[in-house]
């Protein structure tokens, strides 16, 4: 009785278009601030090390280097506070955690691009 209550509770906080990115992807991630009365939209640009958990707890984590301290924060996927999360530029890696950038400096810690292959138009 009650798993079906939460599922249905999870059901109606999930958001469709969810998840359109993956690990090794560097992503701009626009999200609400409320400072008092007034909100703003920030953008976030980074790389994603890893996604954890599944379903409405989903979440990802965006490394990114500010003033040269790598940075790291956690989005929970389906929050309303995300507006959207735009793909920069697509990474091609072989692993579901990408933990190991971290001790990566410089022009070791690059990730190959992943070619996205477009659909040919059928004439």
């Amino acid at each position: 009785m009650s798993c079906h209550l939460i599922q249905q509770i999870e059901n109606q906080q999930r958001k469709e278009p969810a998840e359109t990115f993956r690990v090794g992807d560097t992503v701009r991630v626009h999200f609400k601030i409320v400072e008092g009365k007034t909100e703003r939209i920030q953008a976030y640009e980074g790389l994603v090390l890893c996604f954890k958990n599944s379903g409405v707890r989903r979440t990802f984590t965006v490394r990114k280097n500010s003033y040269g301290v790598g940075v790291e924060r956690i989005f929970p996927l389906h929050s309303p506070r995300i507006e959207r999360v735009d793909v920069v530029r697509a990474g091609k890696v072989r692993r579901a955690k990408l933990y190991y950038i971290r001790e990566k400096i410089g022009k070791a810690a690059r990730i190959k691009a992943r070619i996205v292959k477009k659909p040919s138009p059928s004439a």
